[in-house]
This record gives C-alpha cells, sequence and structure tokens, in this order.
C-alpha cells in the first residue's frame, strides 16, 4: 500500500467513524474516534486468536507501521495543530494569567517529571523490574506535559470559566514545548549511560537556550508575517502566508536544536491578536481563521484515530499491566502536587478561581505527544515498560477524564450567582 492509500484510508475510516459517532454514539468527536479505533484494534486482535494463522493483524499491523508515529506527529501536524490552538487563545486574558501559566509549563513539569520519574522508579523496584532511575526520569518528561491538542479539543466541549479555561489552554500550547526540551535532554542522558556526559549547568543552559530560543524565533517570523499581511488585503494571499509561516518556522527552529512547538506557539499568538486586530480585514479574519478551524478539525480527527490503531504496533504487554494501573494514579498524584505547588506560592499575589486546582489536576489530559515520544524510546529492554505506562496514561486521561471533566467543573466550580431583578412594591 502506498503512502497516498493509506492516507486515504484514514481518511475514510475517520469520515466513516466520525458519522457514526455523530449519528449513534455522539461522543465528543476526538473521544469517539479514539474509542472506535481502540475498539478496531482490539477486534483484529480478538479475530487473531478465535481464528490461528490468519495475518490479519500482521498486515494491518505492518500497514501502519509505515507511519513514523514520531515523525508525523513532530515534524508534521504539530506546528498545524498548535498553531491552530495558539490563534484561537485571547491574548488579553492570557496577559492577564501569565504568571500562573508559566509557573504551570515550567516549574510544573519540571516537579512533575522528577516526581513521576521517583515514583515509576520505586513501582519498579517494588514490582521486581530492573529500571534505571535516568530511564525513569526520562518516562517522567514525557508523561508530564498536558497535550495541546487533547486539551483544547476536550475544552470545546466542556463549559469552564474563562480564566480558569485561558489557564488550561495557554498551559498545554507551553507545557509540551518545555516537556519535549526537557524529555530531550534525559533521554541523551538516560542513552549515553554515562552520568557525567552532560553536566548540570550545560543540561540548563541547553534547557534555557532552547525554549527562549525557539520563542525568539517564533515572535521573529510572526512579525514578519503581520508585517506582509498588513501590507495587503488579498485573504488567498493571507491564508497561504500563515502557512508558510506555520511551516517555514517549525522546520527553522528545528534545522537551529530551538524549540519548533514553542515557536510556532509564540507566532499564531500574534497572529491570532494582533494580526486579527490590525492586519486583516473582516474578510480575510473569516477565510484565514475558518481555515485554520478545518485544518484543527481534520488533523485532529486523524491524529486520534491513529492514538487508537496504533495499539497493533506500540507494543503494549500485559505483563506490565499491574505496574501501568499504579502508574495512572502516580501520575494524577504527581500532577496535583505539580499544580499545588505553584499555586501556593503565587496565590499570595494572584486571585485564583475556587476550585482551579481540581479541574486543572483532572483536565491534564495526555495525548499525542506522549505516545511519539514513548516510541522515539531506542528499543532495550526499557521500552516495553514505558511504552505500556504511556499508553495507559493516555487511554485513561482521554477517555475517563475527558468525558467526567464536566462533572468535576459542576462539582469543583460554584455556579454564578444570579442577580434576582427587584419586584415591585405592592401599595
Amino acid at each position: 500500500m502506498s503512502l497516498f492509500e493509506l492516507f486515504a484510508v484514514l481518511l475514510a475510516l475517520g469520515a466513516a467513524f466520525g458519522w457514526f459517532n455523530e449519528v449513534f454514539l455522539r461522543l465528543p468527536s476526538n473521544i469517539g474516534l479514539l474509542l472506535m479505533g481502540l475498539f478496531s484494534s482490539v477486534l483484529l486482535l480478538a479475530l487473531d486468536v478465535v481464528i490461528p494463522g490468519t495475518s490479519l493483524v500482521t498486515d494491518v499491523g505492518n500497514t501502519l507501521e509505515k507511519i513514523d508515529f514520531y515523525d508525523v506527529l513532530m515534524h508534521g501536524v504539530l506546528g498545524f495543530l498548535l498553531f491552530a490552538g495558539a490563534m484561537h487563545v485571547d491574548w488579553q486574558r492570557l496577559k492577564v494569567r501569565l504568571w500562573p501559566v508559566a509557573m504551570l509549563a515550567t516549574v510544573g513539569v519540571l516537579i512533575s517529571t522528577f516526581v513521576v520519574g521517583a515514583g515509576f522508579w520505586g513501582l519498579a523496584q517494588l514490582f521486581g523490574i530492573d529500571l534505571n532511575f535516568r530511564w525513569a526520569l526520562v518516562f517522567g518528561a514525557l508523561i508530564s506535559p498536558t497535550d495541546p491538542v487533547a486539551v483544547l479539543s476536550l475544552l470545546k466541549s466542556a463549559k469552564v470559566p474563562r480564566l480558569l479555561e485561558t489557564e488550561m489552554a495557554g498551559e498545554s500550547l507551553l507545557n509540551d514545548g518545555v516537556g519535549v526540551v526537557l524529555f530531550t535532554i534525559l533521554l541523551a542522558l538516560a542513552a549515553s549511560g554515562d552520568a557525567d556526559a552532560m553536566p548540570i549547568h550545560s543540561a540548563v543552559g541547553l534547557f534555557v537556550l532552547e525554549a527562549f530560543g525557539g520563542g525568539l524565533i517564533g515572535l521573529a517570523a510572526g512579525y514578519v508575517a503581520y508585517r506582509a499581511m498588513r501590507s495587503i488585503d488579498e485573504y488567498v494571499i493571507e491564508v497561504f502566508i500563515s502557512l508558510a509561516l506555520v511551516t517555514a518556522t517549525y522546520a527553522l527552529a528545528d534545522r537551529l536544536h530551538m524549540s519548533g512547538p514553542i515557536a510556532v506557539v509564540v507566532a499564531g499568538l500574534l497572529i491570532g491578536e494582533r494580526g486579527a486586530t490590525h492586519a486583516m480585514s473582516a474578510t480575510t479574519q473569516r477565510y484565514l481563521f475558518g481555515f485554520w478551524e478545518l485544518i484543527d478539525g481534520v488533523l485532529n480527527s486523524v491524529l486520534f484515530l491513529l492514538i487508537g490503531l496504533e495499539l497493533l504496533v506500540v507494543g503494549v504487554e500485559l505483563r506490565f499491566a499491574s505496574i501501568a494501573l499504579c502508574v495512572i494514579l502516580l501520575v494524577t498524584a504527581a500532577r496535583f502536587i505539580a499544580i499545588s505547588l505553584p499555586f501556593a506560592a503565587l496565590s499570595y499575589f494572584v486571585r485564583f478561581i475556587k476550585g482551579s486546582i481540581p479541574v486543572l489536576v483532572w483536565g491534564g489530559v495526555r495525548g499525542g505527544i506522549s505516545i511519539a515520544l514513548a516510541l522515539s524510546i531506542p528499543y532495550g529492554d526499557q521500552r516495553p515498560l514505558i511504552l505500556t505506562a504511556t499508553y495507559a496514561v493516555v487511554l485513561f486521561t482521554i477517555i475517563v477524564q475527558g468525558l467526567t471533566i464536566g462533572k468535576v467543573i459542576r462539582l469543583a466550580v460554584p455556579a454564578p450567582k444570579s442577580r434576582k431583578k427587584p419586584g415591585r412594591k405592592r401599595r
């Protein structure tokens, strides 16, 4: 099967499953597609057991292996999805919540990485599994950032207070770039097997360079695109400029070993706010924002369908099921700690909505980025355990947390008080 035929099959499956979900299941579209992709994978595996000797699972698995999930996501669709998400974030509200968002996206990720890493290593020892502590930290880094694709799709179906929605969206857009940089550093340390391969000060310097370098590239590229859009009034060319902005910015940041995700997020924030206000006519805004909303919807659907189908090739092993269930609890607890500590430090300066912590904890959905990073780990004894734990956490957060976040919001966040109109006085 050629790549074009494979892409055609994925689009056809996505369209068919999307229609079935809309007509019969009526679940949030991305969760419905994930569940149907997962069901298809389980059905194929069951058929392989019931009818031994069939090569159906092998054939489908070999076909899916032609798709390098890591390469497709991290060097393909992620830039488009992040840009589309960043364009729709209200910059004025984000500025008000900048400190909480920045703390959650940096300090929160660091705290979670080390809490999850230490806990994962401890669980491995408890279950009699030989796991190096550095590889446990690698798992902590790949599972700590919330997935912007999953979180933003979740916010479309959940009624979240506006300031809290801004915190969730801003954190998810920025913390994946921070998490990817941290993962890259820790993976290099774990793969080398030499604790002195990268001194602490060098690792910190590399972290700052990649994160802030990506931000500067995004700011510069976004400003160039903004000036170009401002000088014309032709929506076709302006949409084309936005496409060029995403691809060129991500590719340039990648080539310079900076953070591509952070670069396109910064560019998207600039175009979505300043570009829409000062550089676009009403017609251009309608077409450009509509175009990126369509791109976001189509790529989201394909991505969540792929997450479900990837069960056939991801290398999940049932012997790690018990520790994977424990890891779900560990990641949830680490998320609580990673949010509570920054909030406690900022509570003297920033006012938070009541119920913010439980909503942010339960809304911390993981997705394709965590799976892609786990699949990039080189083959070895540690890979099956990390892949199984990653897949378990991703499925739990998307399906269970995604379907119940509305109830958590209703329980945790006080409903706004309705103002009673004064009645007429009786004579």
